[in-house]
């Protein structure tokens, strides 16, 4: 009987071993690494998959994900350089890099990153002007960038990405700037037309040398006019002049006005 009760207790305390034993198991998933400490001391990194802790509180884990996080940035309302208030948000997408300075060297990391993007995108936000901010977005995200992770590499944090989403400024300011794009577009447009009148004069005066040197040309250019009135179906009448009457005109009012410049002296 004593044997028989011996082998009972036994087997209990086995057991109860055992089971102390299996629950020291854990399991990790492949983007998962637990931060072991023991007696409340550092001591390594852990998965993934399956690794055993020393039980009853010895050995204690956080765990740590390695998946990249999607943060918004709320809006904030900032000012820039050139004293004009805006409405700026964003968005990060950051990952742990290194889960034991993630675990050792800051409290919260996520919270930790959120309010240095914040800082960072006010502060940037104020070092340039509206044009710059709404220009020059892919140099802004990249100086974001570049400002966050001096930050937050001793957390062991990586900046995927960090761009600005969108941007609002005051009713006033987009009135003004859409009128300041209409001028914009009507001086384009009105240097266009310019030019286009100059490059036609050009190209009217060298006709003009070519017609005057070669009188069957101009001759020819106006039975073209003609035909071209002709088809457009209205009531004009053309009267035809031959084109030595004209030259006959020229000639007798230039002689004329030599005639008047020698006889004024002569008074």
């Amino acid at each position: 009987m004593h044997d028989t009760l011996a082998r009972m207790i036994f087997t209990g305390v086995a057991l109860v071993v055992l089971l102390i034993l299996l629950s020291g198991l854990r399991i990790a998933r492949e983007y998962q690494r637990g931060v072991v400490f023991r007696l409340g001391r550092y001591t390594g990194l852990r998965g993934p998959g399956l690794f055993w802790l020393i039980p009853l509180g010895i050995e204690n884990e956080t765990r740590i994900d390695l998946r990249v996080v999607t943060a918004p940035i709320e809006q904030q309302e900032t000012i820039t350089r050139d004293s004009v208030t805006v409405k700026v948000n964003a968005v990060l997408w950051y990952r742990v890099s290194d889960p034991q300075k993630a675990v050792l060297n800051v409290e919260n990391f996520r919270a930790a990153v959120q309010q240095v993007a914040l800082t960072s995108l006010r502060n940037v936000i104020g070092q340039h002007d509206l044009d710059e901010v709404l220009k020059a977005r892919d140099q802004i995200n990249s100086i974001l960038s570049r400002n966050v992770v001096e930050n937050i590499t001793p957390w062991g944090v990586a900046v995927e990405l960090l761009e600005m989403k969108d941007v609002e400024i005051p009713q006033d300011m987009q009135r003004v700037m859409a009128m300041e794009a209409e001028a914009m577009r009507e001086k384009r447009a009105r240097i266009i037309k310019a030019e286009a009148e100059l490059e036609a004069s050009k190209k009217l005066a060298e006709a003009a040398q070519l017609m005057v040197g070669n009188p069957a040309a101009l001759e020819l250019r106006r039975m073209q006019m003609v035909a071209e009135v002709g088809a457009e179906n209205n009531s004009t009448t053309v009267i035809m002049m031959p084109a030595e009457f004209v030259h006959m005109a020229g000639s007798l009012s230039t002689f004329l006005q030599g005639k008047s410049a020698r006889s004024e002296p002569a008074a």
